[in-house]
């Protein structure tokens, strides 16, 4: 097995390669456990998913955010992607590594991609949500630097006890 490579999509391939990643993210968070399944049926029922999902590539287009796929021998294992909160600030989405690419530190380097273009594109602070069930993610993005903290946007009240806000200064 090589290395994997992380690049931005742009292709009408690349995007629907990490569709299919997004889609197989909401499956593994509606199994993963009560929680997670709570916080998708409140945020990311299957209709408004769908619809996010046809336009995921202009919410996380350049020059306001990037669109990252990662591969493994040319096969999709990661994705993450980070748009455009406000003037100063970056928000990131969806990091998502599939079974067989977990462990490899797919997950922080793409993260640490998205929080450099983060940089050099001017943004001040970068932002991102997860569920507090997710342990490893909130491990890893303690390790990065990230901060926990309140809401950053408007969040149903049902929300604000299972899932984790966080911010990272840059």
């Amino acid at each position: 097995m090589s290395l994997p490579a992380i690049r931005q999509a742009e292709t009408a391939a690349d995007i629907a390669a990490v569709r299919q990643l997004c889609w197989a993210y909401r499956d593994f968070l509606l199994t993963a456990s009560d929680t997670d399944r709570e916080i998708i049926t409140l945020f990311y029922p299957k209709d408004q998913y769908a619809a996010l999902m046809d336009r995921i590539d202009a919410e996380h287009a350049r020059p306001d955010g990037l669109l990252l796929l990662a591969e493994i021998d040319g096969k999709p294992v990661g994705c993450g992607m980070s748009h455009r909160l406000s003037a100063t600030a970056s928000e990131i989405k969806r990091v998502y590594i599939t079974d067989a690419a977990r462990g490899t530190g797919l997950g922080r380097a793409i993260c640490t991609r998205l929080i450099e273009q983060a940089r050099a594109d001017g943004y001040q602070t970068v932002y991102l949500d997860t569920s507090k069930a997710l342990t490893a993610a909130r491990a890893l993005y303690t390790s990065l630097g990230f901060i926990e903290r309140g809401p950053y946007q408007p969040v149903p009240e049902a929300a604000r006890d299972i899932i984790c806000f966080y911010e990272m200064p840059l």
